[in-house]
């Protein structure tokens, strides 16, 4: 029986966004059950840790403490995952962690974005504290198997090779643009492969 699988969406963005990998995960596994949690960020107001702390009372509600599951995260959704894996103890439940366009370590675009008024991109500075934190305790992911795919002509995660996890695999997609990671038919099919994966 497959473990439930937590889809987690980035800035700008809804769960809408998964309707077409959601398609595709059913039409290969029907039984597969899905929560794509909303996690409002307010245009990137909203700190990551915040919104990381009510993604574990929505997975908590949802599952309760100890249901085993997989993670999976878009653009900033990853990051919001990381952080839960590491300072909520998501990874002692989770089996598979999969990252697609996630600014794991930073990205140039946020650079300028005074915390002040959007604390949650700020969040994706290259060597935020944030991000600083998690490097410094990325064996907690020791445990969790990790893939991390990405395009190398990202302009939204730049540069889009920066868009990976400490551990695990690293994938990059046949697409150029990072809403394609998401929408492209080729994409969808990569991702869902490792998510449907033994």
């Amino acid at each position: 029986m497959s473990r439930p699988l937590v889809l987690l969406h980035g800035l700008w963005d809804t769960p809408r966004l998964f309707r077409r990998l959601e398609e595709e995960l059913l039409r290969r596994s029907p039984q597969l059950e899905m929560f794509a949690p909303h996690l409002p960020h307010r245009f990137g107001a909203v700190p990551i840790r915040e919104l990381a702390a009510r993604l574990a009372d929505l997975i908590e509600a949802r599952f309760g403490q100890v249901t085993p599951l997989d993670l999976f995260g878009f653009s900033m959704g990853g990051v919001i995952g990381r952080t839960w894996l590491q300072e909520h103890r998501g990874c002692r439940r989770t089996r598979r962690f999969v990252c697609l366009g996630s600014p794991q370590n930073g990205t140039l675009t946020a650079q300028l974005v005074p915390r002040e008024l959007l604390a949650g991109i700020a969040d994706m500075k290259i060597g935020s504290v944030l991000l600083r934190e998690l490097q410094r305790d990325q064996a907690l992911l020791e445990p969790v198997e990790c893939h991390s795919f990405f395009t190398p002509t990202d302009i939204t995660v730049f540069p889009g090779w920066r868009a990976v996890l400490p551990l695990g695999s690293r994938r990059p997609l046949p697409v150029l643009t990072h809403r394609q990671l998401i929408m492209d038919p080729r994409a969808v099919r990569a991702v869902a492969d490792v998510l449907l994966a033994p």
